[in-house]
């Protein structure tokens, strides 16, 4: 491939958060019962019934400057359905944040740091079992909204605590979100019916990445520390703040393990790499996490059964990207990861390198770069086939063939495109009324 700087340059910064102390009680037997079932970018993920009578199986695009979610095919040529507006209470929710000092500050400080001069509208999303509403986290307005998918009015609303949300997590059922709290180093429960909260749990700082396991038994969640910060030097890696893996169970969101990933790096031998764990992807056995790390172009293999970090495969570097880390994407240089439904191949999101590239399992050999603007997220089309990469610097999707390495397709989408999430929408839905 070609390399070019073709995607807008991006600084982060978010208030920092309250720093939480690391538990002591650390259950080192336990690592057959936290076996995983819900594998983040897969079409297993979606945690929705296969598509039947009355339902279409869609992806949903959130496009985070736009407050807006494009709904596209889940597979094929991945052609545009219809387009659902996330923020129709805007007017409102800006009039209670111009009411509040502290809210403005966090919101206007959001929009001149990690929103690059634009707010922050959606996060993440997902679709409810039935196809009637979807559920999104906002970042600006610090809330989850169900969205009905027939009005595009709001049917019920969950302001999170502190000043941001953001990653989320359905159960395998369906029936429940995890959203984490990015100020406040909360993750909150929710009926995705309802909105009513299940329960909440506290985490390491900047709580990031949520995943239901072992059938919906467990919560992990994944802090990443203050990627605001410009302290950003490898030897300033404990600025960082508290960074681990949370595992809590699901029902009673009490702790059942914590994993520091700094000891399992410096067993390694990668005392220079950060232990901010970024997103993840599980094989379909349960046995093995493959996550990414910040600032690093490359990605960890880590076996839950032994509580070690086994391989690391390091992916080319653009020549063109900057090494200056202070300009990398909330301490990102690659961000995004999905695996693919045998669990041969995992796609990886080069965001900061602008490339996608598929990587053997097997060997850890990545296939051909294919060059794409800013990658945010990978996910997996409804069929397995592909991987889906939302191309946050050139607005569109791009589809990469698992088999092949090489671009399926592309798709013009809204201003900013981050998560992709598999879905279901009535089989007749083109739009809300309220779009």
């Amino acid at each position: 491939m070609s390399f070019s700087r073709t995607s807008r340059s991006r600084r982060t910064a978010l208030a920092s958060a309250p720093r939480c102390r690391r538990s002591p009680r650390i259950l080192g037997s336990i690592a057959a019962a936290l076996t995983l079932v819900a594998v983040p970018g897969t079409a297993s993920a979606a945690a929705v019934p296969q598509s039947g009578a009355g339902l279409r199986e869609v992806l949903f695009v959130g496009n985070n400057w736009d407050g807006t979610a494009d709904v596209i095919k889940s597979t094929g040529d991945f052609a545009k359905i219809g387009r659902l507006n996330v923020i129709p209470d805007k007017d409102q929710r800006l009039a209670e944040i111009y009411s509040d000092p502290v809210k403005l500050g966090y919101f206007l400080g959001i929009r001149q740091t990690v929103g690059e001069g634009h707010d922050q509208f959606v996060d993440d999303m997902y679709s409810t079992p039935d196809g009637s509403a979807v559920v999104v986290s906002r970042p600006s307005f610090a809330d989850v909204v169900s969205i009905d998918l027939a009005t595009g009015k709001i049917n019920w609303r969950f302001p999170v605590s502190g000043y941001r949300s953001d990653h989320m997590a359905v159960s395998p059922d369906g029936q429940r979100v995890a959203v984490s709290a990015s100020t406040s180093n909360t993750v909150h429960v929710l009926d995705i019916k309802t909105g009513r909260e299940a329960g909440s749990f506290k985490t390491g700082d900047k709580p990031h990445e949520n995943v239901f396991t072992d059938g919906g038994t467990y919560i992990w969640n994944m802090s990443i520390g203050d990627v605001n910060t410009p302290l950003d030097a490898p030897e300033l890696d404990a600025t960082k703040g508290d960074r681990r893996i949370t595992i809590v169970d699901a029902s009673t969101f009490t702790q059942v393990k914590v994993i520091d990933m700094r000891d399992r790096l410096d067993a390694f031998g990668r005392q220079d790499m950060s232990d901010a764990v970024r997103p993840v992807a599980f094989t379909p056995d349960e046995s093995k996490l493959y996550f990414q790390v910040s600032f690093f172009n490359g990605f960890f293999e880590y076996d839950v059964a032994s509580d070690k970090i086994t391989r690391m495969k390091t992916l080319p570097k653009n020549p063109a990207t900057s090494e200056d880390r202070t300009t990398w994407v909330n301490d990102s240089r690659h961000h995004g990861i999905s695996m693919s439904p045998r669990g041969d191949k995992l796609c990886i999101a080069g965001t900061m390198d602008d490339y996608t590239t598929v990587v053997d399992r097997a060997s850890l050999r990545e296939g051909p770069l294919v060059s794409v603007s800013k990658p945010y997220w990978a996910t997996v089309s409804g069929d397995g086939k592909s991987c889906v990469i939302s191309e946050s610097g050139a607005d569109q999707v791009t589809a990469i063939s698992f088999a092949t390495g090489r671009k399926v397709v592309s798709v013009p989408v809204g201003d900013h495109p981050q998560r992709v999430r598999l879905g279901h929408v009535a089989a007749n839905w083109t739009g809300s009324a309220a779009g």
